[in-house]
């Protein structure tokens, strides 16, 4: 018989492994080409994984929760003749890899010692791997904070403890926000952690409810924490007069849709703005890298989405600055859809170099958004609304009614000093309001 063996997708380039969320197809099920094989996650996405051959599952390699280094072999599939035949057998021989340790399936170098899973928490191969060749007992690997899922040691949280070994601070989890030293510059002191940890999972009493976050929102949290413990924020603010959008969009929605087959929102509108106004700034448009500037001369917009949980994505139109109104429109709709839908890659929400949040979609006037690291400024566009305002005319000042909108703009200190995101955030404004309403597609 012919066995294929079904591995772990690159999902992207940063990363490395994937958490099983769900199998479809248990061993003795027929599965057919580019079939859905099984659900997983990365710490970007949810994604599908297809079956890259048809015939017979003959075994699951990993469990669902488990976290498995990309490239490993996570299932193997009968695609010779004999399949038809083997189901029962099969299925017999496939229980035991489902349930033997995940260790088995990547053994750790023999010249380093052997760590073995325990029966309180659970470790992936990648990280009893590191494990090994570091010296690292089971003792010590169970006293290493995790920061995954259901407090999982991830491959970041060993080999930040790795390089702090010996160190206190490395019982403290690897993205923690660091603990501010007094102004005198003495040592901070050392915190302790809390003695009795807080049950999780239920009701603990009264009306009082402790849920516990999904893999989500546990991400969400860790990427927060994390930007505001690397860059020091600074929020400025405006407003812009954004009734000439207003009008125009009015106007041609329709027209727009019935020749594109594209509904035209704000967004694209308001990304071709602020497109226009990087190449003014484009140091707004950068990282850091240890002591480095690195200025890029591509624009990929990331769109801040909320998903239908309540938790949030940042799907990213990538060399945005090459496209129109009707590709950024394209982009935007299809993206937001994907979203919605559960059906973005991971590839999708990767290589962000800017980021606009649309806090207006929920009601706000205004926000102050916190930037999506690696980046260095993230831009929060309010609710548009109706507001009497004093012009200027040839007849001297009137007061009439705008479509008004506050913009936010939050950025990294150490790169954006106060002058450059304020000009920045001013031309954008400025930009909206010299919107030409009488302007084709």
């Amino acid at each position: 018989m012919a066995i294929v063996d079904i591995v772990m997708p690159k999902m992207g380039e940063s990363i490395m492994e994937a958490t099983v969320l769900k199998w479809h197809k248990q061993p003795g099920d027929h599965v057919k080409m580019d079939e859905t094989l099984l659900d997983i996650a990365t710490d970007k996405v949810d994604s599908e994984v297809p079956s890259t051959s048809a015939g017979v599952i003959r075994e699951l390699l990993y469990k669902e929760n488990d976290v498995v280094p990309v490239g490993s072999v996570i299932a193997k599939i009968d695609v010779g003749g004999a399949a038809q035949a083997s189901v029962a057998t099969a299925v017999q021989q496939s229980m035991p890899a489902v349930q033997q340790p995940r260790q088995a399936a990547e053994p750790l170098p023999s010249a380093a010692p052997v760590v073995q899973n325990s029966g309180s928490r659970f470790y992936s191969p990648l990280v009893l791997n590191i494990a090994g060749a570091e010296g690292i007992g089971m003792a010590e690997l169970e006293n290493i904070p995790g920061t995954g899922n259901e407090g999982r040691v991830t491959k970041k949280d060993i080999l930040g403890y790795v390089a702090n070994r010996g160190n206190v601070a490395a019982l403290q989890p690897v993205y923690a926000a660091p603990t501010a030293a007094p102004f005198n510059g003495a040592p901070a002191p050392q915190q302790t952690a809390p003695t009795a940890p807080i049950a999780i999972g239920g009701a603990t009493g009264g009306n009082v409810e402790i849920v516990e976050m999904d893999r989500m929102r546990k991400l969400i949290a860790d990427h927060m924490v994390r930007s505001k413990a690397t860059s020091p924020h600074v929020t400025s603010f405006t407003e812009a007069d954004v009734t000439n959008i207003v009008r125009w969009r009015d106007k041609v929605k329709g027209p727009f849709e019935k020749k594109y087959g594209e509904k035209i929102t704000y967004t694209p509108i308001f990304f071709e703005a602020v497109i226009n106004c990087i190449r003014k700034f484009p140091l707004i448009n950068c990282s850091i890298d240890g002591d480095k500037i690195v200025i890029k001369k591509y624009v990929n917009i990331g769109m801040a989405t909320a998903l239908p949980s309540g938790n949030l994505i940042v799907p990213v139109i990538k060399n945005a600055d090459t496209k129109n109104l009707i590709g950024l429109s394209r982009d935007v709709n299809a993206l937001a859809n994907a979203a919605r839908n559960g059906k973005l890659k991971a590839d999708d929400t990767q290589g962000g170099t800017f980021t606009v949040t649309n806090v207006g979609t929920f009601g706000s006037l205004m926000g102050t958004p916190i930037i999506n690291q690696p980046q260095v400024a993230i831009l929060a566009l309010g609710v548009i609304k109706k507001r009497p305002m004093v012009m200027e005319t040839a007849d001297g000042d009137v007061i009439a009614i705008r479509h008004m909108m506050y913009l936010s703009l939050s950025y990294d200190h150490r790169i954006v000093d106060g002058a450059l995101g304020a000009s920045f955030l001013t031309a954008v404004a400025n930009e909206l309001e010299a919107f030409d309403q009488n302007r084709s597609f």
